[in-house]
This record gives C-alpha cells, structure tokens and sequence, in this order.
C-alpha cells in the first residue's frame, strides 16, 4: 500500500518472530484493551480520520468485535470510509476445508464484520462459511456472492476457489462482484471470473497481499472491478513466479523448497507491484 502511495497506520494484531507457516512461532496476541487504548491515542490527537480501514487474521473474538465498533465510530467521522474485509477463517487442503482459527469467530464475521464492510475478499471455503451454502458451480458462486452482497458488502471477490477452470487443471478460479445502486435506485452488478496458473507451492501472506492490492486498484479505478482485479491478480502473478523461481534455486535441484525459502519476493517485486503488466485478463460473465 505504501508503495502504491498510501500513507498506512499499522496496527500489528499478532508481533510474531515469523508467519505460522513455519514449524515454531513465538510472539506476542494484540487483545482488544490494547487495540482500543491504541485508537483512544489517535482520537486523542484528532488523527483518526481515514479513507480505508484493511483488517486481516485475527484469532480472537472481542479484538473482532473491537475493530466493528472502530469501525463504526470512523465511518461517522467520514461517511465515504471504505472498509476492507479479508475474513480470514480457513482453506481447503485436497478438497476437504478446515478452520485455523476459533470456531466462534465465524457467527462475528458473518453477524458483526461483514454486515459493515464494504469489500469482503473470502475464498471459497469462507464464502461457503459466511452464507451457510456449498458451491458446486460457478452458478452457486455467484449466488453465494448476491448473498453476500445482500448482507452488506458493495464489492465480493472470492479470492480462490476449487471450481473447473476452463482454461484447464493448471488454472484456480477467482470470481468478483460489484453491485453499484444508482441515484434512481436501480442496481447493477458486474461480475467477472478470472483464471490464473497454479504456482505447485504452499505460500502464506497471499491473501494478505491481494487484500491490499485489491484495495489500491478498486481506488484507483473505483468503477471497474475487471481492471482493479485484473492488476490484483496478474500482480500477485508476478510476485509468486518470482518467489516459486528465486525458491527453487536456493533449494536445489530435486529438492523442495522450504518455508523461509518460500517467503514472497515482495522488495523485489516493487516495479509489478507499482505497475503490473497485465499478465491475467477477466472475463465478464
């Protein structure tokens, strides 16, 4: 975000040595008290007004329901705060999902978060979580995405999913929908599918990364989802080659790359990062 000119107050909901990809983490959980006394301190010197609030993992359920109600308090400050939602809860791993984080986060993302986000980037295992329904077809996804929208968030994109790519095996599905309500009242809704190439490796802040891109394309082009998700994902493209290429020669030949290996090539990927070349395009359904 920085990079692509934003002036970003970050509040670190976890200080950890390293990402929980690795075999051994140690470090410090931000509970809400802490979360609260920090934005107490921003209100106090009158700089708790935002654009953009980003909001990411998150294990604990008060510290959830602590960035709701500062949520809500900086959306009356300015009514037009955008706030993005990566409702991070689980994946699937060969077909079978599972959470990794407290079970009791998901009636707080679907009953608390969701219904005041205005962007909500799910993959298909949490956006089957937040509506209660399985997707089968890219019909069913983008029904589960109308549910979403209907309760609350403008713009769904459901980040990754295990549906038939018809470019092939090779590809993962992502899909997008924005729903504009006009002056007159009469809505409309694009919706897009794009299909980019798997990358054979286990990476861990990649949602976390397009969640901020995502945020900096639909700003810079806040009426066309296709070309905000177009330089998100050919972006994120980009960034993983770079990674999966760089890993693989630390590696070795024959071997697999590990998890320190496998961190995203984010510094050296800031020319895509700033300026992606369009390497994925979308389909508009």
């Amino acid at each position: 975000l920085q990079v692509l000119g934003f002036e970003v107050d970050t509040v670190n909901s976890v200080q950890f040595s390293n990402h929980t990809g690795y075999a051994h983490w140690k470090g410090q959980v931000l509970n809400s008290d802490e979360l609260h006394e920090l934005y107490e301190g921003l209100k106090l010197n009158k700089v708790n007004r935002y654009d953009y609030v980003l909001t990411g993992y998150t294990r604990d359920t008060s510290f959830l329901a602590m960035v709701v109600d500062i949520v809500q308090e900086l959306k009356q400050q300015n009514s037009n705060l955008v706030y993005v939602c990566d409702p991070v809860m689980g994946d699937k791993w060969n077909g079978e999902g599972s959470m990794y984080v407290p079970k009791d986060l998901l009636p707080v993302y679907r009953d608390k978060v969701v219904p005041v986000a205005d962007i909500i980037t799910p993959n298909q295992f949490e956006a089957e979580l937040l509506t209660g329904r399985k997707i089968y077809t890219e019909k069913d996804a983008v029904e589960v995405m109308d549910m979403l929208h209907a309760m609350g968030p403008e713009t769904v994109v459901i980040t990754s999913s295990d549906l038939q790519a018809p470019l092939g095996n090779d590809y993962l599905i992502a899909l997008g929908s924005h729903r504009k309500t006009k002056a007159d009242g009469t809505r409309i809704t694009q919706r897009i599918r794009m299909e980019s190439p798997k990358v054979d490796a286990v990476f861990v802040g990649t949602g976390d990364l397009f969640a901020a891109m995502l945020l900096a394309w639909t700003h810079k082009h806040p009426n066309n989802l296709k070309v905000a998700c177009e330089k998100t994902v050919s972006a994120m493209q980009h960034v993983l080659q770079r990674t999966i290429k760089s890993a693989k020669a630390q590696a070795g030949e024959g071997n697999k790359p590990n998890s320190a290996q496998l961190e995203l090539r984010m510094v050296q990927s800031k020319k895509d990062i700033e300026n992606p070349e369009i390497i994925v395009k979308a389909t508009v359904l």
